[in-house]
Formats: C-alpha cells, sequence, structure tokens
C-alpha cells in the first residue's frame, strides 16, 4: 500500500488543518490505550506543541482507500531542547508520541518517520537523539541504548520513622500548585544547569505541575499539592509536588532539591505529614542521601529499576567533548552504526576530564556499536559488564584503559519524560 507521509502544521487553524490535527491526536491517544480526545486536550496539547514548535508527522492511508480520513495509521513527533551532557547542554531532538495502528505494523511506516527525522536532526547539527520507550525492544536497532534508569523506591513514615541529624537552617512551607510554578521552574532549571542526564521541560510542564490540567484522568487536577523549601536567606532552593495515594500514601510526582540538606528536609516533611504511613517515588535520585540519613535503613525500600532515558549520538566527537572524563589517556573506539550517522573510528584524548576527539585510520583498541554507546555516553552503564556481555570488544587493557577514561563516580539522573 502507498502511504501518504505528511508533516503538519499545528500553526494553521484552517478546517482541514483542525480536522487532520484531531485526528493526529486522536491516533496518537489510541497508540497509548488512552481515551478518545476532548476540545480541552486538543486545545492544551495544540498549545504545547506550538510554543515548543514540534515537528509532527505521521502516515495516513491514500484518499479512497477503505478506512482513509483524517485519523493516520502512524503518528510521530520530535522538538529540540537540552540535554546537560555533564560539560554543558547540548541540543537534543527529543522523540515523542511514537505509534503505528495494530493493523499496520511491520510495514516500515516507524522507519520511514524515524530515520528521516533523524537525518533532519543531523542536517541541524543536533549531536544526540533521545526518546522515552515503552518497550526495550524497539529502539536498539536504530541506535538508541538506555542512558538513565528510573529508581522506585518506597518510605515507610509509620511510628517510630526517624532521620538521623543533619544541619539544615532553613525550613519548609506548603504552597498553591500555581503560585509555586515560577518557584519550582526556577529550581529545575539550576538543577538542569548542574545535573548530567537532565533533560529540559517541554511546555506541558507547567500545566503538569500546577494542576491545570491532568493527561491521564482530563480536566483540572485537584489532588495536586506541593511545598518549597527555603534556605536561610527565604530563597527556594527545592520542592516537591506530590498528591494522597491509597491506604494512607503520599505519591511524589517531582521532587528536586540543590543541596542534600534540602532533599533530607523534603523526605521529613513528607514523612511527617499527619496520618502518612508510605512515601512513594518513581524517580528517585540513584544518589539520594535519604537511605544513609535514616536511623533505620530497613525502612527505605528500592521497589524498581526500569530504563527511562534512551539516547542515541549523532554527531560522535561533539558528544564526546561535552561529557566529562575520569583519567587522562587515549584510546581508539571503533562504532558500528548501521544508519552511518555515528560509524567510524574516532581517537579519543583525554586530560584534565575534557577530551579531544576525531576521526582517524588508526587500528581500534575498542569496538562497540550505537546503542552500546549511547547506553555508555552518560555513564549511567559502566564498560566493564557491557564488555562482559560481549557488548564491546576489545583487550582486557584496552577496555580496562577506556573504562578509566569514561566511567564516572557521580550517576546521571533524568527527571523528564516525553
Amino acid at each position: 500500500m502507498d502511504y501518504n507521509f505528511a508533516r503538519l502544521d499545528f500553526s494553521d487553524d484552517s478546517e482541514e488543518a483542525v480536522a487532520r490535527r484531531r485526528g493526529w491526536i486522536g491516533a496518537t491517544q489510541r497508540g497509548f490505550r488512552e481515551p478518545r480526545p476532548d476540545d480541552e486536550l486538543v486545545q492544551r496539547w495544540t498549545t504545547h506543541y506550538r510554543t515548543d514548535h514540534v515537528n509532527v508527522s505521521g502516515a495516513w492511508l491514500p484518499e479512497g482507500a477503505f478506512g482513509a480520513g483524517a485519523m493516520p495509521v502512524a503518528t510521530y513527533a520530535s522538538l529540540d531542547k537540552t540535554l546537560n551532557a555533564g560539560r554543558g547542554l547540548l541540543p537534543l531532538r527529543m522523540i515523542t508520541d511514537v505509534t503505528t495502528s495494530a493493523t499496520h505494523r511491520r510495514r516500515g511506516l516507524l522507519r520511514r518517520l524515524l530515520e528521516d527525522d533523524l537525518a533532519d536532526a543531523v542536517a541541524q547539527g543536533v549531536p544526540v537523539a533521545a526518546l522515552t520507550a515503552s518497550e526495550a525492544t524497539i529502539y536498539g536497532r536504530w541506535g538508541f541504548g538506555p542512558a538513565t534508569f528510573n529508581q522506585s523506591v518506597e518510605l515507610d513514615t509509620s511510628a517510630g520513622f526517624a532521620l538521623r541529624p543533619y544541619d539544615d537552617s532553613g525550613r519548609v512551607e506548603m504552597i498553591e500548585p500555581a503560585d509555586a510554578w515560577p518557584h519550582v521552574k526556577a529550581v529545575f532549571d539550576a538543577f538542569h544547569a548542574r545535573q548530567r542526564g537532565s533533560v529540559e521541560w517541554p511546555a506541558q510542564y507547567e500545566d503538569i505541575h500546577t494542576g491545570a490540567y491532568d493527561f491521564e484522568a482530563g480536566g483540572a487536577n485537584t489532588k495536586i499539592r506541593a511545598a518549597v523549601h527555603l534556605d536561610a536567606d527565604e530563597t527556594v532552593d527545592g520542592f516537591v509536588v506530590y498528591s494522597w495515594g491509597e491506604d494512607y500514601t503520599l505519591k511524589v510526582a517531582e521532587m528536586i532539591a540543590l543541596d542534600p540538606a534540602t532533599q533530607l528536609s523534603l523526605w521529613s516533611f513528607l514523612a511527617h505529614t499527619d496520618r502518612v504511613q508510605k512515601v512513594s517515588f518513581t524517580l528517585a535520585h540513584p544518589a539520594d542521601p535519604l537511605q544513609w540519613a535514616l536511623v533505620d535503613v530497613d525502612r527505605l525500600k528500592h521497589t524498581a529499576s526500569r530504563h527511562f532515558l534512551w539516547l542515541r549520538l549523532l554527531d560522535v566527537p561533539r558528544a564526546l567533548t561535552a561529557r566529562p572524563w575520569a583519567a587522562d589517556g587515549t584510546v581508539v573506539i571503533e562504532v558500528d552504526d548501521q544508519q552511518g550517522h555515528a560509524a567510524g573510528r574516532f581517537r579519543v584524548s583525554t586530560a584534565d576530564g575534557v577530551a579531544e576527539v576525531g576521526l582517524t585510520d588508526r587500528a581500534a583498541d575498542v569496538r562497540l556499536d550505537a546503542e552500546t554507546l549511547g547506553a555508555l555516553y552518560l555513564s549511567g552503564v559502566r564498560v566493564a559488564p557491557l564488555h562482559r556481555a560481549g557488548r564491546v570488544a576489545g583487550s582486557a587493557e584496552d577496555v580496562r584503559r577506556f573504562a578509566a577514561m569514561a566511567d564516572l563516580d557521580e550517576p546521571p539522573y533524568n527527571l523528564t519524560g516525553f
């Protein structure tokens, strides 16, 4: 079948464009098993996509075919924001809203949409692409590797909960989510500027964290609550957004602190909220000080760890020079990439945490594919386990040298889903 591939202009308000826009959103909702969109969802989706200048595309059945109309059989969207690579913010092609109708799978629709977009990112000088995947088996063939992971935790706050003494001269204050937003956004921006692995928020985060709209339930989110931490100078340096769950549980949607004492103060606030027996958080920092600040370490349970941010390098020299390195040295890495964007042999020479990277015809010391390079990029996955799994090839000495250079002590962390 000859599909019609096209881009949609979300700024076009003509009758035909509005119908195709609603059809595209409806197809995306269907693909993710969500309800049909109402007028408010369509309006908010449109506003957010206009704000972020999102590229929207899809595949439609040809005119006259049974089932043809405004609703596509495949959807795809992407936008450009930033990734904190460790030595600064890199332009990032963020891929989202990828669906294919159940009756049109395995016909190359995703391949066409994705590969066209990656080629566009390369043409626009964007060095890295990213997505968050619903399944771990889909995107490796296009060079995406899991680079950060969700850490889910549950904190038992029943009678007897206690933290060891810590020094905090600030205080926590509850505030309405809409009033908290300017402070929440300012803290996130500071966090994003300093945290390796962080991805810039898309526009819809304002609706999510103010409770203006609940994208799962529809309508305003009247259950969401917020609190901020103020330092000794009354400057907000942390926040938590949360809601009540069942069985005396608080469910944290987002929590960011700019120093460890602030993090502990926010946990303490949640734990000492009246009638709370448990606090859960699905995006906990991998280096959160909470566990070792507890009097009883058994009160914190790590309930799940799941892939979150998947990265795909498009410009290897630019990407590798934007991340920090742990040791001085030189290694030649050879990257196998079916799409060709990251393919080649690269000499990486590091000194004082900074790399110089360029193509070379020297023999490779280490060999890996684009998917593995994406997983290693933020050092959320270390070299040795991938070597043991057969995904990093090279002599034991060369791999150890590469690991000494590439493995970083501090873990990456990302809170942004898209």
